[in-house]
């Protein structure tokens, strides 16, 4: 595979710790199963033994998805390794992905260990790892900050363990590209024996793409990526500008190039943003709403005469589409359903029924409805799909100048309708605090952001927003041609999450991985 890059996916592991994104079995399902369409090598499906839920997904993912090999990632523990290995088993293929911290810092203040017992423990995790799979990957967490000796001798251990795959994981996004590049050379001159290098780099400096792609130039084999960027902190670099600075520039790279269906990537792109609650931003390469967009008269009038003035990529390579789908009030469930089909939106029953239901009700107070407005309405009715969920029935507020803004919720739950009022600083707080009031749920929000859907006075207004209830943190949507009915919505979807995770009770263990 000397002229194949391998794509591992880690959207699911460390993309999922983005802070406020709680994702069931069935949406990570749901991702895994995109990522099979997009054909990515691998995809990290979790951390088996940091929760229960994790444990189950990254089992049901190893039973159901065909295509990329599944991986699990686990500490050097031996109880970690079996259950790590015990969600794997079923896949038709499976990597035991093993880590241990090695930097000075994290093994005297985190693991309060010598250099000679991350010694031992690399051996005898990845030995036990090996025990279960050929396909084992080791990194040694915060490489970047690691003292090059050392980890040169960790490194070496894992190989002589069994490691196939040595991944050198950039944990903290402390590396620049040049010596980060050189990091990857010398591993690669320096550790014998048969295996692969990869990257794992974080955005912390706005550099995770560019410390892969020097990686790569240096001799690496394998990327680990998210979706959209996604991950710890600032995120991790992110798979479709990997991949599409690839595809452009087969100059750099010795015609290196990925299996990825690139024409897949903008779809993934709003599949994980929808089931995540993290909006794509409007300038974020290749997946980005501007991304194919030219404001500049200049800009206009090449792209116009040739796109590839001022256009490297085409929009349709990578998905993207330039041309908007209408649909309006008179539009049946038949083409709804068609569009959605078309926008790799696969609803059907109840999920079907509840979004149409909500297409029809916007599309009364709504001229048109562009397929930017469909992915709204079904992020926002997908992600109140949860059993015993609050569902929302009406929203009354007064406000203005003279006095106090004031709400009236009715939402109902199991059939039963709860009803409260409250006032606030404005409609919106108002309309918190009311849902707040009829849930019982205390919650704080961290962030809250609105956005137009698509432009004109009746665009729907799109709003996210992020809740802390004792430690839980969790993200949610909602759309509606009334911005304060479109925070209520969303408050209330969080406010369901909350439940949702707690009616789990999972409690994730804290150490994450590279």
């Amino acid at each position: 595979m000397a002229d194949q890059l391998i794509i591992f996916d880690t959207t699911l592991r460390d993309g999922e710790q983005s802070p406020g994104i709680s994702l069931d079995v069935g949406e990570k399902l749901e991702i895994a199963e995109q990522l099979a369409r997009l054909r990515v090598d691998y995809i990290e499906a979790g951390f088996p033994v940091a929760s229960d839920g994790d444990f189950e997904a990254v089992e049901a993912i190893a039973r159901t998805v065909e295509g990329p090999t599944i991986a699990g990632l686990s500490r050097t523990h031996r109880g970690d390794v079996d259950r790590c290995w015990s969600a794997l088993r079923d896949a038709h293929r499976a990597r035991i992905h093993v880590f241990i911290s090695t930097s000075p810092s994290h093994m005297e203040h985190m693991l309060r260990m010598t250099p000679e017992q991350v010694l031992a423990e690399t051996r005898a995790g990845v030995s036990r790892a090996r025990e279960h799979t050929d396909d084992v990957e080791f990194s040694p967490q915060d490489a970047t900050r690691t003292p090059l000796d050392f980890m040169i001798e960790v490194l070496q251990a894992a190989v002589e363990a069994g490691a196939t795959t040595l991944n050198i994981p950039d944990t903290v996004g402390y590396g620049i590209p040049w010596d980060f590049g050189s990091i990857i050379a010398y591993v690669r001159q320096t550790v014998k024996g048969d295996y692969v290098i990869s990257t794992h780099c974080h955005n912390d400096l706005g550099l995770a793409v560019a410390n892969s792609l020097s990686g790569i130039k240096a001799g690496a084999r394998q990327v680990e990526v998210c979706v959209n960027g996604l991950g710890e902190r600032a995120g991790n670099a992110a798979l479709e500008e990997i991949v599409m600075a690839l595809k452009i520039r087969p100059d750099q790279f010795d015609g290196l190039d990925t299996g990825v269906h690139t024409e897949e990537l903008a779809r993934t792109s709003r599949l994980v943003s929808r089931l995540t609650g993290y909006p794509v931003q409007y300038n974020k390469a290749v997946v980005g709403r501007n991304a194919f967009a030219h404001e500049s008269g200049i800009h206009q009038h090449g792209v116009l005469a040739e796109r590839t003035t001022y256009e490297i990529i085409d929009a349709s390579k990578v998905g993207q589409k330039g041309s908007q789908i209408v649909l309006g009030k008179h539009s049946g469930r038949h083409a709804f359903a068609a569009e959605l089909e078309k926008m790799g939106l696969s609803l059907q029953g109840d999920a079907l029924n509840s979004a149409f239901a909500r297409f029809k009700e916007l599309a009364d107070r709504k001229v048109e409805l562009t397929d930017a407005d469909l992915e709204a309405i079904v992020a926002e009715e997908l992600g109140t799909s949860v059993e015993q969920a609050y569902s929302f029935e009406e929203l009354e507020v007064h406000g203005g100048t003279v006095a106090e803004p004031r709400a009236r919720i009715v939402i109902t739950r199991g059939g039963e309708k709860k009803e409260a009022t409250a006032e606030g600083d404005g409609m919106i707080d108002a309309a918190c605090k009311a849902i707040k009031a009829a849930t019982g749920v205390e919650a704080t929000l961290t962030d809250f952001n609105v956005s137009s859907v698509t432009g004109g006075v009746d665009a729907l207004g799109d709003v996210i927003v992020q809740l802390d209830a004792a430690g839980v943190k969790v993200s949610g949507r909602g759309v509606s041609t009334d911005v304060v009915e479109a925070s209520a919505r969303a408050y209330l979807n969080a406010v369901n999450k909350v439940l949702r995770v707690r009616a789990r009770g999972e409690q994730r263990k804290p150490e994450i991985g590279p």
